[in-house]
């Protein structure tokens, strides 16, 4: 076949990454009963064999690394390829798996989140979570831990870098230390705002005695049915278009984006964004719970749907499959963020004035567990990486999370409370980005941008075009112009502080 270029490199890259995308959408939205990712990646070896690696290692020697991405491609599908037939079993598991109370009741273990936040009766709420974490400990805690080894295993196979976070760092570009050095004092900054706040809103809330709630607890806390009213679940999707329409903005992208809302016997429970063939076919997908949860997580992945949808036919692959995972993360909360702006809520939701700011703080107090644990993750994922000590995780994640949360961890999700790939940098620096496009957008479009009709071809033309050709620095630093462009924690604080002061 000839010496593998860039060029062959991309197209068997995009083939590989259509069949896959392909197969995961149809078998979590209920579509298929499973999944054979490994025949896949046997269908399409040429785009991973040896010499594939052998270029991508070339990419990160060149100078300034200009096809970065394709060589993270590469170095994070060989891995996949690896991993595949864990994560055909494991995906089997999830769907089959039933978590089985004493007193006969039994929830999927993918309800088992839903079950927790509805469940008021915090004795009833502890019985589900202690089944829940058996369930984890014996059976996906060992599958997991299998998966860890096999993945630095294969991440040590390629020879980019010494260790597995090395080889992140060297492939995204991020550099992790300083991350995590953020992090530390976004956790040290905040400490005594969160512990006002967790104190006040357990005990109002759920009568909970100071320093005693689990993370059982604070799903209960998050979910807020109070505010269930203001959110009907019928008109979601079409206050979402109309809203989108105002800014200029079509939900479908011409036909591109498809949403799936409905509830479907075997739809995974959390909700995803499903390229299948960027930027023409962008699936949602979405099984409804309730609540404002339900708005947000719409909002959500409608941003990372735009973002593909968007992205210009003409950018090579790695501009549109790969790249700086951050920058969707940013347009992802740029959007799910928009419930947190009272003029939002007063056109676009159904809540009585009154209550608008008591749902404010009740999701500022949301926004900020989410913001801290996962702080929390990248510094507990950074140490169990770089030991792979596996038998020491459960006391390092209990003490690490626990630190990060003031919340009490199972320690049977040690192994399991980790995203490949040290994905929770990508969420950090998402919420850093998501803070200088909303304060740009501002500056351009007011206040209330998000019904401005000059804002969404702003946004979709100038910077969701370029797909994640741009990083999240070059990204916020096309938005703003060129000035006050860094990423930082403390201007997503600030709008905390707002709310929860």
């Amino acid at each position: 076949m000839g010496e593998l270029t860039v060029d062959r490199l991309r197209r068997a890259a995009e083939a590989l990454s259509e069949d896959v995308a392909r197969a995961l959408w149809q078998v979590h939205a209920g579509l298929a009963r499973d999944v054979a990712l490994a025949s896949l990646y046997a269908r399409h070896a040429a785009a991973l064999d040896d010499e594939a690696v052998s270029l991508a290692r070339e990419l990160l020697d060149a100078p300034d690394a200009p096809q970065r991405a394709l060589a993270e491609w590469v170095a994070e599908t060989r891995v996949a390829r690896a991993l595949a037939p864990l994560d055909e079993r494991e995906i089997a598991w999830e769907r089959a798996a039933v978590v089985r109370l004493s007193d006969g009741r039994a929830f999927a273990f993918g309800d088992v989140p839903r079950a927790l936040a509805d469940t008021r009766d915090r004795a009833a709420r502890t019985a589900i979570e202690a089944a829940r974490a058996r369930l984890v400990a014996t059976e996906l805690a060992p599958r997991r831990r299998e998966r860890l080894q096999r993945e630095h295993d294969a991440t040590a196979g390629l020879g980019i870098a010494d260790g597995y976070v090395a080889t992140f760092a060297r492939t995204s570009g991020i550099d992790v230390q300083a991350l995590d050095a953020a992090a530390a004092q976004l956790l040290r900054d905040t400490q005594p705002m969160w512990d006002d706040v967790l104190r006040e809103v357990a005990r109002r809330r759920l009568e909970l005695p100071a320093g005693e709630p689990t993370r059982a607890d604070v799903l209960a806390l998050l979910r807020a049915p109070e505010f269930d009213g203001g959110f009907a679940p019928g008109g979601m999707l079409a206050t979402v278009r109309t809203q989108l329409a105002a800014m200029g903005v079509d939900a479908s992208a011409g036909g591109r984006v498809r949403y799936d809302v409905g509830e479907r016997a075997g739809k995974r429970a959390r909700a995803f964004c499903a390229p299948v063939r960027i930027p023409d076919v962008v699936h949602v997908v979405l099984q409804p719970t309730g609540g404002a949860h339900d708005w947000r997580t719409l909002l959500h992945e409608v941003g990372h749907a735009l973002h593909l949808a968007h992205a210009r036919r003409d950018l090579p692959f790695e501009a549109r499959w790969a790249g700086d995972a951050s920058v969707g993360e940013g347009y992802a909360m740029l959007f799910d963020q928009l419930p947190l702006d009272r003029g939002w809520l007063r056109r676009y939701s159904d809540l009585d004035a009154s209550r608008v700011p008591a749902f404010l703080r009740a999701a500022a107090f949301a926004e900020l567990y989410l913001l801290r644990r996962h702080a929390g993750k990248l510094r507990y994922e950074l140490a169990l990486h770089a030991t792979a000590a596996w038998d020491d995780a459960p006391a390092l994640y209990v003490e690490t999370m626990e630190a990060a949360t003031s919340v009490r961890h199972a320690a049977a999700d040690a192994l399991v409370d980790v995203d490949p790939r040290l994905y929770v940098a990508r969420y950090l620096r998402g919420w850093q980005l998501r803070a200088v496009l909303a304060d740009a957008l501002r500056e351009r479009f007011d206040e209330d941008w998000w019904w401005n009709p000059r804002a969404g071809p702003w946004l979709t033309e100038t910077l969701m075009a370029e797909g994640q050709a741009l990083d999240a620095e070059q990204v916020a630093t096309r938005a703003t112009g060129g000035g006050g462009s860094a990423l930082a924690f403390a201007p997503v604080v600030r709008v905390l502080e707002r709310h929860l002061g």
